[in-house]
């Protein structure tokens, strides 16, 4: 007869198999290694991690070559398990008529210039108010894909996501300005053909492939722009600091440089009628979310977009 604590493979089983799978694969980074010190398999370990990540609705773990990466949430779900819970329901949330349990974090996931300018001062209040929040900085198409994964409850994405699974509202617009240091526009004074003039300014850009400011060339001057930047750096308040300094010349969004262009720390080289403009979303994760921080955070920062 078969002992009732075993499972169909003869071994063993737990009262709370995968939580205590989940903090052992976190611990590890390793489904084989979580296996081999609970004495299992590691298709069952890998089984019961992936119906956990099911009842959740999120994945838990990038798989990768070697071993696995846990993703933002298993962070938070292995901090709340001191030693293997009862259930799998006592890992999923609080008990029932646990009222006094802190609510799950909002993971929240956006352009890192965006999120310390604008997006965290605007959240003051609710922090105060007992949400918390777990951020992660980031490009918007790796974000998408993390959030279709469950790893983010809302991301700030600098497009509209392509497809109907993601429901995506206009959060701001961010109008394009291009910049450079007092000194390099005192150098080239007034000239009648500024694209022309550039030419012989150093270009900081964001990305060698020239996103921000071949976007600017093309809506503003109707043309292409032919070049190379002396200066690449993946951190616009970097890009922004290179050229404060006098590196050169650069296209940012205004509100990442309204304070050095009132201070005049940066100076405005053109002013067209007609300026850039992007227009951000927010973009919640697929489901219905059992956190009802997550909407609190989702219509505070629709509404407080406003002001940005």
């Amino acid at each position: 007869m078969r002992d009732r604590n075993t499972n169909g493979s003869g071994e063993s089983g737990q009262s709370a198999g995968a939580p205590l799978d989940l903090n052992l694969v976190h611990r590890t980074g390793s489904f084989t290694a979580a296996a081999r010190l609970l004495g299992l398999s590691q298709p069952t370990v890998t089984t019961q991690i992936r119906a956990l990540e099911r009842q959740l609705g999120r994945e838990l773990f990038e798989r990768r070559a070697r071993g696995v990466t846990p993703a933002p949430y298993a962070d938070e779900l292995a901090a709340r398990i001191v030693r293997p819970l009862d259930s799998l329901a006592a890992v999923a949330g609080p008990a029932d008529g646990a009222d006094d349990a802190p609510a799950e974090p909002v993971h929240l996931a956006g352009p890192a210039e965006l999120l310390s300018r604008c997006v965290l001062p605007g959240l003051a209040p609710l922090v105060d108010d007992g949400v918390r929040l777990r951020i992660t900085p980031g490009l918007t198409e790796p974000l998408l894909e993390d959030l279709r994964a469950g790893r983010h409850d809302l991301v700030i994405a600098t497009f509209r996501p392509r497809g109907r699974t993601l429901t995506a509202l206009p959060l701001s617009d961010e109008e394009f300005v291009l910049v450079t240091s007092p000194g390099w526009a005192q150098r080239l004074g007034t000239p009648a053909h500024l694209q022309t003039a550039l030419h012989g300014v150093p270009l900081v850009a964001y990305a060698e492939d020239l996103p921000i400011v071949r976007r600017y060339w093309r809506h503003v001057f109707g043309g292409r722009l032919v070049r190379q930047p002396e200066v690449t750096m993946p951190d616009l308040n970097a890009v922004k600091a290179a050229v404060a300094g006098g590196t050169g010349f650069t296209v940012l969004p205004r509100y990442l440089c309204a304070g050095e262009l009132a201070s005049g720390a940066l100076v405005l080289l053109h002013d067209p009628d007609d300026p850039p403009i992007n227009t951000s979303f927010l973009v919640q994760r697929p489901g219905t979310s059992g956190n009802p921080h997550v909407a609190r955070v989702r219509d505070h920062l629709l509404a407080a977009a406003r002001d940005w």
